[in-house]
């Protein structure tokens, strides 16, 4: 990697050369963050310095540098996302195509923290995660985990399905031995305003010190650049589309913040004990690959909107009432008949699959005995009544459940992960 020096009209900047192409120059700033500069401004371009790129392996697309002795190491799985995308300058777009070298480059921070081995799994966008995804990724980890004993392992990842990825690698794992961190980024890491170096390194300055094992999540902790905080990989959700701090716990506090400039570690809340994290050999309990429904109860609803299941070969439903667990159900006059039909619909999908209530609310808990519809809707088989879960976690749980051929009706209140603040 090169250190330059450009010279423009009234100021000079120097930083590490990250890209070039024909019309612009990207360069890393001391204060970590990367800025492009178009070429017609720069009257001159000086090097400075080289720094040796200290690769000693780059085959099946695994980059690993020379190694320190008196450094951990941590391995580095990409799954592609925005904080593994740059800027298409014809296009304007970004792209979630990064290789794992570039990453590296990106921040070469990195190598003062530990021994960096980087691996790509898949180049996509969250969205276009599927059940079968979870599955590669775990089988992953669980390689890396067997033929290198890393000091951690982070997961980059697209944010917007991140908090479904987290909560399916927790149910996945049982007796993980090291903090597996899901991290990802607001914006690609060749703006001026990524979020994505202040996340990365903290996740991977988190996974060198602390004790915890488990799943988690690494992203802002507020707007600012100053901390990031770890959430519980079976509690988190992302609130908000474009800001750098979307990420919140559902339920529970965040595990731990890491500030960015000392790296110390302040502990917030407990992490739960459960079988993801108890001492023991390695074990997956991978999905299978499955069909499950989500459905939104709101005003003016039709029952097709739920018939539309019932004759498909879905293997499970999730229902996101309003407020406590509510769908209308109940005929009060002659402009709510259909209603009746709703209901109807319902019961019929309880008799055909495992149909679980979860609220709109975002936070708080189910609760189908407060009023006599919730009730009815316990009585025709919903289940779910009591559940502190997002729907996200849920969805993720019911498909794991029926995976591992483990009755919903029985097993879904129960507290397996700690995913449950109170054990059920």
């Amino acid at each position: 990697m090169k250190n330059i020096r450009i010279y423009l009209n009234n100021e000079v900047i120097e930083g590490l050369l990250i890209t070039e192409d024909e019309k612009y120059i990207t360069i890393k700033l001391s204060n970590g963050y990367n800025i492009g500069i178009s070429k017609r401004k720069i009257n001159r371009i000086e090097h400075v310095s080289e720094i040796e790129e200290e690769r000693i392996n780059e085959i099946n697309n695994t980059v690993v540098l020379k190694q320190r002795k008196d450094l951990p190491k941590i391995i580095i799985l990409h799954t592609g996302g925005t904080i593994a995308s740059k800027v298409d300058y014809k296009t304007g777009a970004v792209n979630a195509k990064f290789e794992p070298e570039e990453l590296l480059e990106m921040f070469p921070e990195l190598r003062d923290l530990a021994n960096i081995e980087s691996e790509l799994i898949s180049n996509m966008m969250s969205d276009d995660m599927r059940f079968i995804h979870y599955n590669i990724i775990a089988e992953r980890v669980k390689e890396k985990i067997k033929q290198h004993s890393p000091k951690g392992i982070i997961i980059t990842h697209g944010t917007d399905t991140m908090h479904y990825t987290s909560a399916a690698l927790s149910f996945i794992f049982e007796h993980l031995p090291i903090p597996v961190i899901l991290v990802g980024s607001q914006r690609s890491s060749d703006r001026g305003s990524s979020d994505s170096s202040i996340n990365l390194i903290s996740a991977v300055s988190f996974a060198v010190n602390t004790s915890l094992s488990g799943v988690f999540i690494c992203m802002h902790e507020n707007i600012s650049d100053e901390s990031c905080v770890i959430l519980n990989g079976l509690n988190a959700r992302k609130m908000h589309s474009s800001r750098r701090d979307a990420f919140q716990s559902i339920n529970s506090n965040p595990i731990a913040r890491i500030n960015f400039f000392d790296k110390k570690i302040e502990y917030l809340n407990e992490y739960p004990n459960s079988p993801l994290n108890s001492p023991g050999k390695l074990v997956l309990h991978p999905f299978k690959d499955l069909k499950i429904g989500i459905v939104v109860s709101h005003p003016n609803m039709c029952h097709e909107e739920l018939e539309c299941f019932i004759n498909s070969d879905f293997d499970g439903l999730i229902i996101e009432g309003t407020g406590l667990g509510h769908v209308p159900i109940s005929v009060i006059d002659e402009h709510t008949k259909e209603h009746e039909k709703i209901k109807n619909s319902i019961k019929k999908l309880c008799n055909k699959m495992p149909v679980v209530m979860t609220t709109q609310t975002i936070f708080g808990t189910i609760n189908l005995n407060v009023y006599s519809p919730g009730r009815q809707l316990q009585e025709i088989g919903v289940i779910g009544n009591l559940s502190s879960l997002s729907i996200e976690t849920a969805f993720i749980k019911l498909g794991w459940l029926i995976s591992q051929g483990l009755d919903p009706k029985v097993y879904f209140m129960k507290n397996i992960r700690g995913e449950f603040l109170i054990s059920k």
